[in-house]
């Protein structure tokens, strides 16, 4: 397999200064006071001055990973800075009543007021993973996609949280409907067709060149080779540049209407926004634990109160074990760990009595009308709805599963 890439010249070139041009020297620059000093024996004590200060202030970095994470007090959360899922991601964290404060939209930098200890920067998606892998971010919000395509399996990435509940898509293999691929419906008719030799391998487009070359190396696909390309990847088969493409994919129908379709066995992976930090960060860094541990919380309680109503309502009855036994022989109302029930102080001929009870569960909202036929037929009047913001457990189990990851 290869990968087409284009080569970068990288070196830079800088012209020497003029023989004859002389500055005053400073007193930081050498102890020896002076009148004049040649630019070039200027730069070579300021060259060598930085490069002394630097070695001092940072760690080295291999493969991506700094040997120790850098000195600095402020934990460092890393968020999309534009399009559809950096606007998520912001309503995310504002109904977890984490709201990102931005003084100006032009500035990458934001706080949270209720992580004071925390700060917010703006990242395009790969950056963000690259930056958690240099010690320059502690935590982010980023697709599965590109934490598997630019961290590439390394061990300091830990996913806190894997399923935000957006930005949902899949890494998919595409190909024309038409042509000799008219017939062709799985990976493994796809490897088998005849055309594809070292001489003439499948080209496939893609911006993922990491994953890309890793599916077909799982899938036994020798004969192939990528080009790299970052958007616009349906009209390269159309355009005779590429015989398939490897995109995400959400709904399906760009890859329609560019007369492609997907195969069987030609999913790469599922991806969503996930929580994602630094191993180092967490062990290493003060009070990054805490801080993840706050805002996996509030996600967790966010994210399983959204798929839920909570169900209020009266029910005639003798006493509250009676009418649990009679929700109880409905399938939905048996809510969380089981529904609430406590009595009802009615006032009748100036005397309190006892003749309904309230009764309080938590309904799943695809199932809420048929959980309400259910409440009528075992008895239950004046039922109410209302929306769920929080559900907080004794303990969330993603934290549980972190600690282990880490070995604490």
């Amino acid at each position: 397999m290869s990968i087409a890439t284009t080569p970068l010249n990288t070196t830079l070139q800088r012209s020497p200064p003029p023989p004859s041009l002389l500055v005053p020297s400073f007193s930081f620059f050498s102890p020896i006071r002076t009148t004049t000093v040649s630019v070039t024996g200027t730069r070579q004590r300021c060259f060598r001055m930085v490069t002394s200060c630097v070695s001092n202030t940072q760690s080295s970095v291999q493969n991506g990973v700094t040997d120790a994470v850098s000195v600095r007090n402020q934990i460092r959360l890393g968020l999309p800075s534009k399009g559809r899922m950096a606007t998520d991601t912001l309503d995310l964290l504002k109904d977890c009543q984490l709201s990102v404060k931005q003084v100006n939209p032009r500035q990458y930098v934001a706080q949270i007021p209720q992580l004071p200890n925390t700060e917010v920067w703006f990242q395009r998606p790969k950056d963000i993973v690259r930056k958690l892998l240099s010690g320059d971010l502690d935590l982010g919000i980023v697709g599965l996609d590109i934490v598997s395509e630019f961290g590439q399996g390394n061990e300091d990435l830990i996913i806190v949280h894997e399923a935000l509940n957006f930005g949902d898509c899949h890494l998919s293999l595409a190909i024309p409907n038409y042509g000799i691929f008219e017939n062709i419906k799985s990976l493994k008719e796809l490897a088998q067709m005849p055309q594809w030799t070292a001489e003439r391998p499948l080209r496939v487009a893609t911006g993922f060149t990491y994953l890309g070359p890793k599916f077909m190396k799982e899938n036994g696909i020798k004969h192939v080779t990528f080009s790299t390309a970052d958007g616009a990847l349906e009209a390269a088969p159309a355009m005779g540049i590429a015989d398939a493409i490897l995109d995400l994919v959400s709904s399906g129908t760009t890859l329609k209407e560019n007369n492609l379709k997907e195969i069987e066995g030609g999913v790469v992976l599922q991806s969503q926004a996930a929580l994602v930090a630094s191993r180092r960060a967490l062990t290493e860094r003060t009070g990054a634990l805490d801080t993840v541990h706050e805002i996996l919380e509030r996600l967790e309680a966010h994210l399983k109160a959204a798929g839920q109503f909570t169900v209020v309502a009266n029910m005639r009855g003798t006493d509250a074990e009676e009418v649990a036994a009679r929700l109880k022989t409905q399938p939905s109302l048996s809510g969380l760990q089981g529904p609430t029930i406590s009595p009802v102080y009615c006032k009748r001929d100036g005397k309190v009595s006892i003749e309904f009870y309230a009764i309080v569960i938590c309904i799943p909202k695809k199932a809420l009308y048929e959980s309400v036929q259910q409440l009528r037929a075992v008895g239950g009047s004046g039922v109410l709805v209302s929306p769920l913001t929080y559900i907080f457990d004794e303990e969330t189990p993603r934290w549980s599963q972190l600690l282990s990851n880490l070995g604490l």
